[in-house]
Formats: C-alpha cells, sequence, structure tokens
C-alpha cells in the first residue's frame, strides 16, 4: 500500500501481522490521512518480522496464531517479560542479530515520520536510528486498550498515543514522560465511526426482526470461541430474541448452523464487510475482548458481553468493560445466559450499559491522529 510523491512528507508505518489489529489499525489511519489530507502526504507500510528480520523471526506472522492458543505459554511469556528493564536487556541480547535488518530498513525506506503501531519494533528500531544519527519523528500508536506491554514504551519516541487513561498506568511505570502521552483512542476504520442511523432501516433491509432484542454473536474472523455451542444454547433457552450468528471463515460451522432446526429468528453469515451495518442494527454483543471490536461496539453503543480473551493482553479488555459498566464478563455458557435473561428482564440494566459504551466511543480517534501526524511533520520541517 504505497503512493509516490516527490516533495509531499512521506509517513512511514512499522507493523507486522501478528494479530489483526496491527494492520487495521494502520489500515484506519491511512484511511483518514486519505479522508482529511488527501494531496499532502504519501505513505507506506512495512512489515519489519516478513521483510526486515532473520529466521525464525520472519515466521513470526504465521506463526503467531499457533501462539495465541497456547494460552498458558502466552500469559507467562507476556507477563514475565513485562518489565522495562528486562525487555531492554532481551533486546539487546538480540541486537547483534537484528541490528542490519534494522538498518537496512532504514535505508529502504526512509521517511518524514515513522508511526509505529506494533510493540516489538520500538526499542530496536529506535536504536538504530540513534545510531545512525536519524531524528526523524517516531510516533508510537498504541492498539491494546489497557494491558499494554511494556515494549510499546519507549523512552526515545517523540510521542505516544495511548488509547484509554487506564492505560497510562503501565506508560508511567516504564518512565514515559507524561508530555509524551496524549489518550486519543484506538484508531477504528471510518465505516464504524457514522452516526448510528437508522435501526429501524437497516433491519428492514437486512431482513431482521423488527419486534425482538437481536443478538450479534460474533467470534472474529475465523469464527473462533464456542460459537456453535453459545448460539445453540441460546436456541435452546428459547429467549424473545433474534439472534445472529457471524461465523466468519469457519465455513463449516456455517454449514451446520444453517442445518438446524431453531426456535427463535436465526440469520447465519459467514465472513462479512458490513459489520458496521450489523452492528448498528443489533441490540446485544457478544464477542471475545479483543480491542478493534470493543472500539467498534462501543462506538455502535452495543452493550457488550465478553465471554473469552487472551491472558495477559486482553485481561485489562475485560476490567475496562466491567469497570466502565458497558458490558458483562460472562465466560461460561450458563453466565452468557444469565445475562441475557437478565437484561431482557431487567432493560434499564441493558440500557445502562448503552449510555455507558455511548460515554466511552471516541469514533474520532484516527483522524485525531492523523492531526497529530500531521502536527508533527510540521514542526520538523
Amino acid at each position: 500500500m504505497k503512493k509516490t510523491g516527490k516533495h509531499k512528507p512521506h509517513i512511514v508505518f512499522l507493523f507486522s501481522d501478528t494479530g489483526g489489529g496491527h494492520r487495521s489499525a494502520s489500515e484506519a489511519i491511512i484511511e483518514a490521512i486519505n479522508l482529511d489530507f488527501p494531496e499532502e502526504f504519501t505513505y507506506e507500510m512495512v512489515d519489519f518480522f516478513k521483510e526486515y528480520s532473520p529466521p525464525p523471526l520472519n515466521l513470526a506472522g504465521p506463526v503467531y496464531p499457533l501462539m495465541s492458543r497456547m494460552e498458558y505459554m502466552w500469559e507467562f511469556t507476556f507477563k514475565a517479560s513485562d518489565n522495562p528493564d528486562f525487555m531492554r536487556v532481551l533486546f539487546s541480547a538480540f541486537w547483534p542479530y537484528i541490528r542490519f535488518g534494522m538498518y537496512k530498513m532504514l535505508r529502504e525506506h526512509p521517511g518524514d515520520i515513522y508511526v509505529s503501531v506494533h510493540p516489538l519494533i520500538n526499542i530496536p528500531f529506535l536504536r538504530a536510528m540513534r545510531r545512525r544519527e536519524i531524528t526523524t519523528p517516531y510516533f508510537i500508536v498504541v492498539t491494546d486498550l489497557v494491558s499494554t506491554h511494556t515494549a510499546w514504551f519507549a523512552k526515545e519516541a517523540d510521542l505516544i498515543s495511548i488509547p484509554t487513561e487506564q492505560a497510562r498506568k503501565p506508560a508511567l511505570y516504564a518512565g514515559i514522560d507524561p508530555e509524551k502521552m496524549k489518550v486519543i483512542g484506538l484508531p477504528v476504520a471510518d465505516r464504524f465511526c457514522k452516526p448510528p442511523g437508522d435501526k429501524k432501516g437497516l433491519r428492514k433491509k437486512l431482513g431482521w426482526s423488527q419486534e425482538k432484542t437481536i443478538i450479534l454473536l460474533v467470534g472474529g474472523g475465523e469464527g473462533m470461541g464456542p460459537l456453535g455451542t453459545v448460539s445453540k444454547e441460546i436456541n435452546q433457552a428459547k429467549l424473545d430474541v433474534g439472534l445472529v450468528v457471524i461465523t466468519g471463515r469457519n465455513r463449516k460451522l456455517k454449514e451446520e448452523l444453517e442445518a438446524m432446526d431453531w426456535n427463535i429468528p436465526t440469520h447465519i453469515y459467514g465472513f462479512v464487510t458490513d459489520m458496521p451495518d450489523l452492528m448498528r442494527a443489533a441490540d446485544i454483543l457478544v464477542t471475545k475482548a479483543g480491542p478493534g471490536t470493543i472500539s467498534e461496539a462501543l462506538i455502535a453503543n452495543l452493550p457488550i458481553i465478553l465471554y473469552h480473551r487472551i491472558p495477559g493482553q486482553e485481561e485489562g479488555n475485560v476490567s475496562y468493560v466491567i469497570d466502565e459498566g458497558a458490558g458483562i464478563w460472562a465466560p461460561n455458557i450458563e453466565d452468557i445466559i444469565n445475562t441475557l435473561e437478565d437484561w431482557l428482564n431487567n432493560p434499564e440494566k441493558r440500557m445502562l450499559a448503552v449510555e455507558n459504551a455511548k460515554r466511552l466511543a471516541r469514533p474520532d480517534a484516527s483522524r485525531q491522529i492523523v492531526q497529530t501526524i500531521a502536527e508533527m511533520v510540521r514542526l520538523n520541517k
């Protein structure tokens, strides 16, 4: 994804496909650049693991899904390494092995500003910049909501975008100057940031029930988590609801659910591109605790039932949603059913969660980040 131009300031996004959030954050910011500064900047995205890391680090992208499913090991690794001194020692140990890739990346991708959306590039890349006496502005956009690993917080960065007030604490613990932090929010694609619109009109277009409370059940692009079991239990509970299940790329699950006899109005979708409309048309979201999905749901003013989180990095997301009153943690199927029954019998509880979601929403985050990038580039001229 690249534009060319001889005289326009050039933005280099440092990311890697270790999880979907880093790429989608970069793309959301680039979309905002094209909306607010369509002719002012050029840009490119650089996958530093894939393109500039030596083996086996260059396999981080393909290996990530497997690693994240090994939850106990993932949790131990995340928490054991979440210390500023430990990370600096670790990167110093790796430096002789990775330094040539860092220098090559600097040579091949000169920019007027570097924007990092990944925690593991910051310390080594800034070290390479320092060794080569390069003073280009370096801007970190943190893409974890609350449980922000210390690797995000490189003191040499010029500025760090923090997604929530809760994420300031680990940044301060890592020794970041408060003047170098701005609480902006998580960058989200513009299509999620439109006004809620006409829910009845959306439901009519989608063919959903107008009278029922609609539950939107999602498990990410791969249709992970207990989607099938939860949807079947909701069906057996015979709640007065409509159900929408997004199975993502899990074609086997989609076919299995489509073959079922349903007691309630149910719509089964595979991988979708109109998730913003589905969120705006729904009443309750049941999902895993991914930061992007939570941010999108808050913008859609959806109350959230969280059923799964990645240990370590997503634990804070659960606390954030619960503590702010925007949803419920329901790791067991019985908890999900009980919460749905409670919200149906006591609609004021659900509406309170709706109001809290509305309060927490940051639909302008991507555009605020772009304004910040523009200011940093202009100040460096």
